[in-house]
């Protein structure tokens, strides 16, 4: 398959088939990518943030780990990361993300409005859309104190990472919107399933 955009600040959602590869590829260097998933003959079964940390038993997860369901089904598995350093703690960014954080409101409706956007044709209410995998995102996590800091993307021009689909998905895909998450530059992100 060529390569499909995701133009600065939007999203995109499309059906991801069992043993699909999906390659998210950064071609400018240091954009965010929210990626969200959904089992699509079951959208109540969703990617889970929780269930992946706590079997990976790390926050952190590369090449070789597995994205968990909130119903313990492996969905996804990581198999090639060129940049190693993604985030799975933070939710997608908001308006009202924006308006909490950073005391304005931005004039974009930020990743979670671009997955409602792109996820409505396939039934998914925006209350449904969870914590996402933050594909180049570099949160880092002093111990000490416990805080996190949201630092630019380790990600280079033309840095990838392909997952492999291990049910029927629904995918939703980001090009993300927060200043602060993309060293304040709005790029596209790339995408191909193979």
């Amino acid at each position: 398959m060529t390569l499909a955009v995701i133009p600065p600040q939007s999203g995109t959602a499309f059906i991801l088939r069992k043993h699909k590869r999906l390659t998210v590829i950064d071609p400018e260097g240091q954009q965010v990518s929210d990626l969200v998933a959904f089992n699509a003959d079951d959208t109540s079964e969703w990617l889970s943030s929780g269930r992946s940390l706590d079997y990976a038993s790390k926050f952190l997860l590369t090449t070789g780990d597995v994205l968990y369901s909130n119903r313990s089904s492996p969905m996804l598995v990581i198999d090639d990361d060129q940049v190693g350093r993604h985030d799975f703690l933070l939710a997608p960014c908001s308006k009202e993300m924006f308006a909490r954080l950073y005391g304005h409101t931005e004039p974009h409706r930020g990743c979670f409005g671009n997955l409602a956007a792109a996820l409505e044709p396939f039934g998914i209410v925006p209350d449904a859309i969870p914590t996402a995998f933050n594909v180049f995102m570099n949160v880092q996590v002093d111990g000490a104190a416990g805080t996190l800091s949201v630092e630019p993307p380790l990600s280079k021009a033309g840095d990838a990472t392909t997952f492999v689909a291990q049910m029927d998905l629904i995918v939703g895909l980001t090009a993300c919107s927060a200043g602060q998450s993309n060293n304040f530059r709005f790029k596209p992100i790339h995408y191909r399933i193979d």
